[in-house]
């Protein structure tokens, strides 16, 4: 009689027992290489809070020749532009709208710069807010501005703390930051000083009142450093200084100058650019151009966000480490 290969025969259900432990196997790896995957995929932060401050008419020129110590100092301990432009025509809405939006203004299409109004044409392009929001639900946001017009971006939304003092002075909006809204220390703020602007247009480009203007501004930017300090997020912050566009000269009909902009002259489209703070390269001058909607980028690539295949601009990477 015939005697089985005993010692061959697998138990029932081995086989499948075997196939299951080797596709929870395959599970497991696939599993840690997707999530792997994602995290490389996931732009890390560098810094935990962006403020963006525009000093509104602030011509790099002005800027030199005025008394504004703080200015200077970021200018020296951090990254600066030696060229930066806004977009034509430089005026004030159109201008921020593209420091916010990252597109030029062919793209967003906000050609008025008069007060807000909702039957003025509106924002359907996003903000950085926008952006910032969508992608990161909990980044907390805030803007503080001078001027009735940026009600704009206010109802384009997910600006948390939204704080308008028309035609308040660059003090009194510093004031409202460090009494409002540093407290909250929102992760993506804008800052606007409306008043250099308002002064540069009654009394001129190189007046003594636009100088003043210019020393205010400085102040108001040390109240709102000290602010920033007090709150305990300096260390972690990362702080832009720069502007909507510069200004030129023009005669009145009483043969005093006024300042105005709008048009491609360098005076008008040539603006500061600084970087100080969090994971900004040190006492560093950079060569390569930076455009208006950069900012944008910037702003979005320095607490992680990815930036939209949409913007125009690009992140400022000379400027950091």
């Amino acid at each position: 009689m015939h005697t089985p290969n005993t010692h061959l025969t697998r138990p029932a259900g081995h086989n499948t027992l075997r196939f299951i432990r080797f596709a929870a196997c395959l599970l497991a790896l696939c599993s840690l290489t997707c999530n792997n995957s994602s995290a490389a995929n996931t732009p890390a932060s560098r810094t935990e809070h962006v403020f963006i401050i525009s000093f509104d008419q602030g011509a790099p020129a002005g800027i030199e020749k005025a008394k504004m110590p703080l200015f200077k100092k970021m200018m020296a301990e951090g990254s600066t532009a030696q060229e930066a432009y806004t977009i034509v025509p430089s005026i004030t809405l159109p201008s921020h709208t593209s420091m916010l939006t990252g597109v030029g203004i062919q793209k967003h299409q906000i050609h008025w710069n008069d007060t807000w109004s909702a039957k003025q044409p509106q924002l359907k392009v996003p903000t950085i807010f926008n952006v910032a929001k969508a992608t990161r639900p909990a980044i907390s946001t805030a803007a503080v501005v001078s001027k009735q017009k940026f009600k704009l971006f206010e109802v384009r939304g997910d600006i948390d703390q939204f704080v308008l003092l028309d035609k308040g002075s660059s003090i009194d909006i510093a004031k409202a930051f460090a009494g409002k809204v540093a407290a909250s220390k929102p992760n993506l703020c804008f800052i606007h000083f409306g008043e250099p602007d308002a002064i540069g247009h009654k009394y001129g480009v190189w007046s003594p009142e636009k100088t003043k203007a210019y020393a205010d501004s400085d102040e108001a930017l040390q109240i709102i450093a000290n602010a920033i300090e007090k709150a305990g997020i300096l260390a972690q912050s990362t702080i832009i200084l720069t502007a909507d566009h510069g200004c030129h000269d023009i005669a009145g009909k009483n043969g005093k100058f006024k300042g105005t902009h709008g048009s491609a002259l360098p005076e008008d489209v040539l603006i500061p650019w600084v970087a100080w703070g969090k994971s900004v390269k040190k006492r560093n001058i950079f060569t390569a151009p930076v455009v208006q909607y950069d900012t944008a980028a910037t702003a979005l690539w320095l607490l992680g966000v990815p930036v939209p295949e949409s913007f125009w601009g690009r992140p400022v990477i000379r400027a950091f480490e």
